[in-house]
């Protein structure tokens, strides 16, 4: 069968995040948060590596609940530095824990991260790429919303990281055209 990722086959997991995620409209406040910190941490790394560390990471991050990881002290911070079953990158882990910080602040203040994203993507995005090579890496949506991101005080979130996050929580279908998961809602 024909995926959009080259050489998933011998991945399950890559397989499964394609077959079920990828591109699957999902806006739970703690999926948003979950990719978004995923997303930081595959920056400039394979995601192939992320997901295979991703059960580390839900252990790690308190199972991605925005309003627990908002509370980290500066000891879990540490913990966190020290855990060899994610990536120990403390600029990526700082804002992991400053972007649960964001929302809740968000939260408190009466306002969801998927109200933002809906509102300056009231429909969802489907690209036509013939070919994995012809997916973009980023657009000039991703770059405008990383600015907006920034201004909102999220970090680690530049045009790159957030077009792949609007694809991950299914903002932005880019599965291949003869994909026949394109189409797919689970």
């Amino acid at each position: 069968m024909k995926r959009c990722f080259p050489k998933n086959d011998d991945a399950p997991l890559l397989t499964k995040y394609h077959d079920h995620e990828w591109g699957k409209l999902n806006l739970n406040e703690n999926y948003l948060y979950e990719m978004m910190a995923l997303e930081s941490f595959q920056s400039g790394l394979s995601w192939q590596l992320v997901l295979d560390k991703r059960e580390n990471f839900r252990q790690a991050f308190a199972g991605f609940n925005v309003e627990r990881v908002a509370k980290f002290t500066s000891n879990q911070r540490k913990q966190l530095l020290k855990n060899r079953g994610i990536i120990r990158n403390q600029r990526k882990i700082d804002a992991a824990i400053n972007n649960a910080r964001v929302m809740t602040k968000m939260h408190r203040e009466g306002h969801q991260l998927c109200t933002v994203l809906t509102t300056l993507i009231p429909q969802l995005i489907v690209n036509h790429p013939q070919q994995f090579t012809d997916i973009p890496t980023q657009s000039r949506l991703s770059r405008n919303l990383a600015k907006e991101f920034k201004e909102i005080g999220f970090q680690f979130m530049g045009p790159v990281t957030t077009y792949s996050f609007l694809e991950a929580v299914g903002l932005i279908n880019d599965h291949i055209e003869d994909c026949p998961f394109k189409y797919t809602t689970t």
